[in-house]
């Protein structure tokens, strides 16, 4: 079978031209004129990328949505082929419903009657990976119920050794290859594919979503239905919205627009600076909004996730751009090891001010990320600066909100949105609230640890043979008194944050 399908890849590949990206260099580039006198059938008439985005069509869903990712990493591939990928529509034809069946009554062991009221089996949509199907359960409540495509995963293993093997003879072959290093790129979206064939992976996702969310009034997220989850089979509460891009019928609804867009914005950093833990896929496919003007997110196979030390630096990196403090911006991309140690701050400085100076005091319509994004990526190049692997998807969630900024307010002002929101974020992580907050999180560890604290020194003092822990101990002991009013102090305000942990919060 895979044999059948490299052949397939191949002819395909052929016929588009697709030789064209890696037979450039001189010894080779006769090989690739002798393809175009040869191959009789290759339609090579049309601009490069648009060959490549119609040699993924052919190829079928897991190169579709291949390409879907590649369009994403405009620190990657060239814009004209970025521009033209992002064209690619995840448009699959769905399964037999008589499969979609099989998989249900294989995953609960018994026959599809006994375990749902009522099932439609129309789907309601169907992508690469999965369709989803109407139900009603038992007890009368309505659901979605998420079913994989049968073979998917050995569908799926057999593309991406394929895929490996090209990426190793682009890198070989194409001159650019080694910079763009399409091993690294594919390995990722291995990743990603991996993640999204484990609907249980997906539930707990959505799950974390809503309870993350759980005091907001600005999005929905959907109950799952754990007692009916498997790996195969994801049910959860059926919503009931229209898609965020149907912007006429959501303001004859009385809709607020400007209101909404705004919103959408809040809930994106909220869930970036926040929580660290953001929807990565929400394309006008996966959101849509209530009667009452609320976000409700679907879908849940892409999630991001930053740690603590990612969130401060982009805080601080997003606050100096809107104050538009580019030496700051150049000092934190050092300061966080993005930028090579050696980089000179002012050269730096200078060349993000050339990128970023000209699209503030500007409406969304009037901006385009993608092309800031672009420039951002040559002159991070420039200075050796690596794009980070867990920034990609932000990237990619950045562009969406874009897209879907523009569809409902033209007008927004992402910056002025936005800034207020940083910089109450960054007051509740620095100065004395944010050291209040980091205490009473480390209470715990503190109450377990103090304790201690003398058995381990008078342990640690035993076992030194030569004084030099003493000798520390009795110079600590004669410091100025300055130093015991410090400690003091720290005393005061372990013991006022204990209190207030105990009968005040």
């Amino acid at each position: 079978m895979r044999l059948f399908r490299l052949i397939k890849i191949i002819y395909v590949s052929l016929r588009f031209g697709l030789d064209e990206f890696f037979l450039t260099q001189k010894s080779i580039i006769g090989l690739h004129k002798l393809f175009n006198f040869l191959l009789f059938f290759r339609n090579i008439e049309q601009p490069r990328a648009v060959r490549l985005r119609l040699a993924l069509e052919n190829l079928g869903p897991i190169f579709v949505k291949f390409g879907q990712m590649l369009s994403t990493r405009r620190d990657l591939m060239p814009l004209d082929i970025a521009d033209e990928l992002a064209k690619l529509q995840d448009q699959v034809p769905p399964f037999p419903s008589d499969q979609a069946i099989a998989v249900l009554e294989a995953s609960y062991g018994k026959p599809l009657s006994q375990v749902f009221q009522s099932f439609e089996t129309l789907p309601v949509a169907s992508a690469s990976v999965a369709q989803v199907h109407f139900a009603v359960l038992p007890d009368g409540r309505a659901a979605a119920v998420k079913i994989l495509r049968p073979g998917i995963a050995k569908t799926i293993a057999h593309d991406m050794a394929l895929l490996k093997v090209a990426a190793e003879l682009l890198e070989k072959l194409w001159a650019d290859g080694r910079r763009l290093k399409p091993l690294q790129v594919i390995l990722e979206f291995e990743k990603h594919l991996s993640d999204e064939l484990d609907l249980t992976r997906e539930a707990a996702n959505g799950s974390q979503l809503k309870h993350n969310f759980a005091a907001s009034n600005l999005l929905c997220i959907p109950e799952m239905y754990w007692d009916f989850c498997t790996a195969d089979v994801l049910v959860m509460e059926r919503m009931y919205g229209t898609p965020v891009n149907q912007v006429d019928t959501l303001r004859a609804a009385g809709i607020n627009i400007p209101k909404l867009a705004a919103d959408g914005v809040e809930i994106f950093y909220t869930q970036v600076f926040r929580d660290g833990f953001f929807h990565a896929d929400m394309h006008p496919g996966n959101v849509q909004v209530t009667a009452d003007g609320r976000y409700i997110a679907l879908d849940f196979g892409i999630m991001g996730t930053l740690t603590d030390s990612d969130k401060h630096y982009l805080a601080q990196n997003f606050i100096a751009f809107f104050r538009r403090d580019y030496k700051r911006v150049a000092e934190v991309h050092i300061e966080s090891g993005w930028a090579p140690a050696h980089t000179r701050v002012d050269e730096l400085e200078a060349a993000i001010r050339a990128v970023c100076e000209p699209i503030f005091d500007k409406p969304l319509r009037e901006v385009s990320f993608g092309r800031v994004l672009l420039r951002l990526f040559q002159t991070s190049r420039r200075f050796g600066i690596e794009i980070q692997p867990q920034l990609v998807l932000l990237q990619k969630t950045l562009l969406n909100i874009e897209g879907l900024g523009l569809q409902l307010d033209p007008e927004l002002d992402l910056w002025k949105t936005a800034k207020p929101w940083l910089e109450r974020w960054m007051s509740e992580q620095v100065g004395w609230r944010g050291l209040f907050n980091a205490l009473r999180s480390e209470a715990p560890h503190y109450a377990t640890l103090l304790p201690q604290l003398p058995r381990l020194l008078h342990q640690r003092l035993h076992e030194d043979q030569y004084g030099r822990i003493e000798h520390v101990v009795q110079q600590l002991l004669t410091q100025q008194k300055r130093r015991n009013n410090w400690l003091i102090i720290i005393a005061v305000l372990l013991l006022a944050h204990f209190a207030w942990r105990n009968w005040g919060g």
